[in-house]
């Protein structure tokens, strides 16, 4: 009898808008390396993305239809997973099958009823988001990855966008002054912002509510924006910004406002996991704004850093335009997809074990923060908290085994 191989799957994605993939043709290559691995891809998963069915084939992927993955792969490869796509994402999640793994984007800290609709099913579900921000889970961090592409790509839609030319411009019919850029968060997508703006010829400010920040911001180029505040107590775990109380905001946006009329270009990028995004920019900000200004709210999906965003709508307010944009990393498909795809190889490279197998270990820091469903429970502690379940119990350690090395004596 031949040996049975573990089957990874990668359907097309379905969630309106989204044109990346799950795998490219370079990470089914790589993933085929291990043994006992079989991929198969549904025809057209990476057409959007721009890879071919025959660069798949060509890579050694099995070409099938999205009811074979959802019936026989052991573990199914999304971008975006029914958890983060609520617009039609139910009908995948009706397709899953106990015992197998779903491995993408949740939206777990938003949507921690999935994590229980998986367990229910049986289906052991693995949240990307929630890769940890430590050393060795780098190379899996798809919100980095996807934060860089955002990053870049917002500055193309303000400059598009924009009255102005970036850079400054000596010429016959007279000097054209640079752009003055202005980040909000200094982040992975706000210094990504930072260095493209900069690369593009603007005048780049930057502020994040971190100190720590600072260095990073000056590292590409940009000039730190520092405000009379007490941040001492401004960053949470992980690198990300904690939630501030309205009297800091407050306060905040005062100060800002006379940073931001001065600013042709505002790009805000201020966002806490699992919370609605801070307000940055009111509208008495905006009104203070030259007109043909420009503000892209990188933070629309979530409720959006300026008062009056609209998330996938541009408007104008008092000459000023607005765009909230969503799914940024989307719009950059090819190159999202490569990230996104070696961040997920790297992940199953911890998972398959030299026999091809998939195995979680529950020691492992990447498994235990990225597992939110696993045999019929939800073993995630905080979404466990979100979701109302008690605590779970520690496994208590095995009493020592009898020998008989006792000599027959009797404890006293």
């Amino acid at each position: 009898m031949g040996v049975t191989q573990v089957i990874i799957g990668v359907p097309k994605e379905i969630c309106p808008g989204e044109e990346r993939v799950a795998l490219t043709p370079a990470n089914v290559g790589a993933l085929l390396k291990k043994n006992g691995v079989e991929i198969r891809i549904e025809r057209g998963a990476g057409e959007a993305a721009g890879f071919t069915d025959g660069d798949y084939e060509n890579a050694g992927a099995k070409l099938t239809d999205r009811d074979d993955i959802f019936s026989n792969a052991q573990a199914i490869l999304q971008v975006q997973t029914p958890g983060s796509n609520t617009t039609n994402g139910q009908e995948d999640l009706d397709k899953l099958k106990a015992g197998q793994f779903l491995i993408g984007m949740t939206d777990p800290l938003a949507n921690a009823q999935f994590a229980q609709a998986l367990a229910e099913r049986k289906v052991t579900g693995l949240a990307l988001e929630l890769i940890p921000r430590i050393t060795r889970a780098q190379s899996m961090d798809v919100l980095s990855s996807m934060a860089m592409i955002a990053g870049y790509k917002c500055v193309l839609l303000a400059a598009n966008a924009s009255h102005r030319m970036f850079p400054m411009n000596m010429t016959a019919a007279g000097t054209m002054n640079a752009s003055r850029v202005f980040v909000m968060g200094a982040g992975v997508a706000g210094l990504q912002a930072c260095a493209t703006a900069k690369r593009l010829g603007a005048i780049v400010e930057a502020y994040d509510v971190r100190p720590a920040a600072r260095e990073q911001i000056l590292s590409v180029g940009a000039k730190p924006v520092e405000l009379d505040l007490d941040t001492g107590e401004a960053e949470g775990s992980g690198g990300y910004a904690k939630a501030q109380g309205e009297d800091f905001l407050k306060r905040q946006r005062e100060l800002m406002k006379e940073v931001i009329k001065e600013m042709d270009v505002v790009i805000t990028t201020a966002a806490v996991p699992g919370a609605k995004s801070p307000i940055l920019v009111t509208e008495e900000m905006v009104k203070a704004m030259k007109p043909g200004s420009v503000i892209v709210d990188l933070a629309a999906e979530r409720g959006g850093n300026c008062d009056l965003t609209k998330a996938g709508e541009t408007v104008v307010e008092n000459g000023v335009l607005i765009i909230g944009p969503t799914n940024v990393p989307s719009s950059v498909p090819f190159h999202a997809s490569q990230m996104f795809g070696k961040n997920i190889e790297n992940l199953l490279n911890l998972l398959l074990d030299d026999n091809g197998d998939l195995q979680l270990d529950f020691e492992d820091q990447i498994v235990t923060d990225t597992v939110i469903s696993h045999d019929g429970d939800v073993p995630h502690a905080r979404l466990r908290e979100m979701l109302g379940l008690p605590e779970l119990k520690k496994a208590e350690p095995e009493a020592p085994a009898d020998n008989g090395d006792d000599n027959g004596q009797e404890e006293k």
